[in-house]
């Protein structure tokens, strides 16, 4: 850590947030927000749930011409969606893996296999592609809300918008999806990659004719580059993962599709029947547009918990604190070096912590074996195969049960006696596009974990 920083050294701060002690020391903890639910002030990005209705309706319009350029979205009629499953060996093996059983219904959000990028970011990044590619369209033709959004993979749109480029910077799934989007639209697609991005990420981008800007330095660099890039050019547009309200909002889509879900499933939420929600946090424009859109929905009924690695818990340090982008895990000497690349994150989102400040329950951090460990036995119990990141939520049910500031957000809210008939996702947010011989690798570092872990929580 620095000898001071703001003003305060070390001791000050560990005062101050006692906590910062096991994170300095990148182990695992257990932080619940103690500004949830205060309160319900307008929030600074003065969005509504009439915005998240605009996203999803933008979603159905361009339904034809995603079901035209990716064919793999036809039976769901060009919708890009995941399935919400029950995992009952899982939830099994977890509780016969920690001796804790987890009361209520366990259930995988899949968004690693989301069409067109496999990962949480086909949401937001491939709905920002679509923002940008329709106004352009509306801009400089005659073309209109009553088209057939179809008519945009023609010749004749791909040559308008390939005078347009898309700059992003990424830790590599954002990049996946904004430069597959990109380049099916006809845009020229820049993804700026941090040292952390995955080198089949960074291949297959180029497959699509993309262009990858790689850097030795992490994500906060990238995004910085892409960003400078961008104001180069007057053609360019920059899609900022850290304060895009764009982004945010087709993220909270996801949040309708599962309330729709969870009606076919029969699935009640309510105050007797509360619904927890466990999301892997980088930056956090995922997990927060998705808990934008459950709280919208679902209010004092559901309760979003962010999960972190220990070498990067951006989002826990800004929230607690309340200094949210002005923080970095740096600051503190935390490293910022995780197998989870995809939530290697150094600074949080202002724009995110802000607005959610009173909407996320808590945070909590993994070690990377922990996510190792996990990945091996999600596919060893429900056949599904994750990348490391995507297993950061999957401790959560735990973690809220065996700590003791998880146990006491429970008896606060008088929701000990509801856990039975409690509802857990573990939203889980990539991996299907993962190379067979990266997955197998994945899979011998699980199996070497869990020799190491044996039972241990962390």
């Amino acid at each position: 850590m620095k000898p001071t920083f703001l003003g305060k050294g070390i001791a000050e701060w560990k005062a101050d947030y006692p906590l910062l002690e096991e994170l300095i020391d990148m182990r695992e903890a257990f932080w619940v927000n103690p500004l949830y639910g205060a309160g319900q002030e307008k929030t600074p990005a003065a969005l509504t749930e009439t915005d998240i209705q605009d996203a999803e309706a933008r979603l159905t319009r361009f339904a034809p011409f995603i079901q035209k350029a990716f064919p793999e979205t036809s039976a769901a009629g060009g919708i890009i969606e995941s399935p919400l499953e029950a995992i009952p060996h899982m939830q099994k093996r977890l509780d016969e893996l920690y001796g804790i059983p987890i009361p209520g219904t366990l259930y995988g959000k899949f968004d690693s296999h989301l069409p067109i990028s496999g990962s949480i970011k086909a949401r937001g990044g491939v709905y920002e592609v679509l923002c940008v590619a329709e106004s352009i369209a509306m801009e400089h033709t005659a073309f209109s809300w009553n088209d057939d959004y179809s008519v945009l993979k023609s010749d004749e749109f791909r040559s308008l918008f390939a005078q347009y480029t898309i700059v992003v910077g990424s830790t590599g799934n954002l990049g996946l999806s904004i430069g597959i989007m990109g380049a099916a639209l006809g845009f020229r697609a820049v993804v700026h990659m941090s040292a952390d991005a995955k080198q089949w990420k960074k291949d297959m981008l180029r497959s699509k004719g993309v262009t990858v800007v790689e850097h030795a330095s992490d994500y906060s660099r990238a995004v910085e580059a892409g960003r400078q890039e961008a104001e180069r050019d007057a053609k360019s547009y920059f899609i900022d993962d850290e304060n895009s309200k764009r982004l945010f909002l087709g993220y909270a889509v996801a949040a309708a599709r599962v309330r729709q879900q969870l009606d076919r499933l029969n699935i009640a939420v309510d105050e007797e029947h509360p619904l927890f929600v466990y999301l892997p946090c980088g930056v956090g424009g995922g997990p927060g547009g998705v808990t934008f859109g459950l709280k919208s929905i679902f209010q004092e009924h559901v309760h979003c918990f962010f999960a972190e690695p220990t070498h990067s818990p951006a989002m826990l340090l800004g929230l607690m604190t309340g200094l949210h982008k002005k923080i970095a895990v740096q600051d503190f000497g935390i490293d910022n070096r995780t197998a989870a690349d995809g939530l290697a994150v150094g600074r949080p989102s202002g724009f995110v912590g802000k607005t959610l400040e009173r909407d996320i329950a808590g945070v909590f951090t993994e070690q990377d074996e922990q996510l190792y460990r996990l990945l091996k036995l999600l596919a060893d119990s429900e056949k599904k195969f994750l990348e490391p990141s995507a297993l950061a939520g999957f401790p959560g049910p735990i973690r809220l049960l065996a700590t003791p500031a998880g146990q006491k957000f429970l008896q606060d809210r008088d929701l000990g006696s509801k856990m039975h008939k409690a509802t857990h996702i573990l939203w889980a947010t990539g991996g299907n596009m993962v190379p067979k011989q990266e997955m197998d690798e994945f899979y011998r570092k699980g199996a070497e974990a869990a020799a190491r872990l044996g039972n241990r929580l962390g």
